[in-house]
């Protein structure tokens, strides 16, 4: 059973996320004190840690310094409800591994500390992780990042789930059935809505670049469109 230290000040939030991550199988210990981290890092030997970064006497910064300080292999994932890009920067150069904007969802938190405790955090990585060109973009699925020229875009792990299959297809047509069933499990009217939502959502993340285009094919399914017009 895999071990998260959850590193949050908020009592209501703490027991909800710690009883969810519980039912999906991990151990969880619960830290509502900064000062009391590095204590709990050599008691209970967790395999990753989950840290908010508003928290009082100690910030979530100084924590995954002295957590990667004892352990830099261990990944740190970041809560956070600070968006500006300094923030995030300086959460990776904390040492962070991942971010997660607040309020986030269950599933979308699961599915990245699987992530993490797969490929073991970035520090296990010897050349960083995997990178993308796709235009003038550069797409980074290990930390759920698109890059343009001006700007960083955090993708959902649903993005990043179908962003990867369109990468796959780079100028071939797209089964939009096929689609959904690769990333839903079903292709029920609900999750073809949802689809429809993050095509939209990637359309305006590429539109900078006039040479990147998603292209409907009625009654089939798309065309991830690249340096072609």
């Amino acid at each position: 059973m895999k071990k998260v230290l959850y590193i949050e000040d908020e009592p209501f939030l703490g027991k909800i996320v710690s009883e969810v991550l519980e039912k999906e199988g991990f151990e969880i210990r619960l830290v509502v004190d900064g000062a009391k981290v590095i204590g709990e890092l050599k008691d209970f030997n967790p395999d990753i840690a989950v840290v908010d970064i508003m928290l009082p006497n100690v910030d979530g910064y100084t924590l995954c310094r002295q957590i990667k300080e004892n352990n830099a292999g261990m990944p740190v994932i970041f809560l956070t409800a600070k968006v500006e890009t300094e923030d995030l920067l300086k959460g990776f150069e904390a040492g962070g591994d991942d971010y997660m904007r607040k309020p986030f969802s269950m599933e979308e938190l699961v599915a990245r500390i699987r992530y993490q405790l797969k490929t073991g955090g970035k520090s296990e990585t010897k050349n960083g992780p995997d990178e993308v060109k796709i235009g003038t973009y550069t797409f980074i699925p290990g930390r759920y990042e698109l890059h343009g020229a001006h700007e960083m875009i955090k993708l959902s792990q649903r993005e990043i789930e179908i962003l990867e299959i369109f990468v796959r297809n780079i100028n071939h047509s797209i089964d939009r059935k096929e689609l959904l069933m690769t990333v839903w499990g079903d292709d029920s009217f609900f999750n073809s809505r949802n689809l429809d939502v993050y095509i939209r959502k990637l359309r305006d993340y590429f539109s900078a670049d006039s040479s990147i285009e998603i292209i409907t094919l009625k009654g089939k399914g798309y065309l991830f469109l690249v340096g072609e017009k």
